[in-house]
């Protein structure tokens, strides 16, 4: 039988991730901090899988000032956008596999 996950994204493996991206593909910018609240993990957690994601070029990062507050948002980039949605096709087609 041929690997039936060789199309998953590792990148993608995690739940955190999985949510970022979830998040990210329906919304053109979010700010960490909504991030954190909508998947109610802590600063560091939700840092570190930031980072995942920046490092193979999944998200974009702004920073800016809202008046004298910093604020960073995150938006998935095209090639975040197809990885992810292939990601997507190949766990819609492990979901229809029949024995």
């Amino acid at each position: 039988m041929k690997n039936i996950i060789v199309h998953l994204n590792k990148t993608f493996d995690h739940r955190v991730r999985l949510g970022i991206m979830s998040i990210l593909m329906v919304n053109d910018w979010v700010d960490f901090k909504t991030l954190k609240e909508m998947l109610e993990v802590t600063d560091g957690r939700l840092a570190s899988h930031i980072k995942a994601l920046e490092a193979e070029a999944f998200i974009e990062v702004r920073k800016q000032f809202l008046g004298r507050k910093p604020n960073t948002s995150y938006s998935a980039t095209v090639s975040g956008r197809k990885a992810f949605n292939d990601h997507l096709d190949a766990l819609e087609k492990l979901l229809k596999m029949r024995d």
